[in-house]
């Protein structure tokens, strides 16, 4: 299989998610386009829905006033906390990629 940028780079949706609800209270479709903004393809429907759904089941987001059919998410205490943790995470895992790229790029 052929990848875009030449590998699976579809991964991170839940912690995408939590980190622009960090930022404002959203509904779906502005959440997807603001992830297409940052990866140059919008999340299918059929994606994002479902990664909504699992965060509010697990109490990491919520979804709260209603217009309609359109639902505005906005992070709990509990997302708040996991998103904490995520960015720990991630920057243990990634961080000296970040590092290097920029060490070489400023040779």
């Amino acid at each position: 299989m052929r990848y875009k940028y030449g590998c699976d780079m579809r991964g991170m949706l839940s912690f995408q998610i939590l980190w622009l609800l960090s930022k404002k209270s959203m509904h779906g479709e502005e959440i997807a386009q603001e992830i297409e903004k940052r990866r140059g393809e919008k999340p299918k429907a059929g994606t994002l829905y479902p990664a909504l759904k699992e965060l509010k089941e697990n109490g990491l987001i919520k979804g709260g006033s209603k217009e309609g059919k359109i639902i505005t998410y906005s992070l709990t205490s509990n997302g708040r906390d996991s998103l904490d943790n995520a960015i720990r995470y991630f920057c243990r895992s990634f961080g000296d990629v970040f590092a290097e790229r920029e060490v070489s790029h400023n040779k």
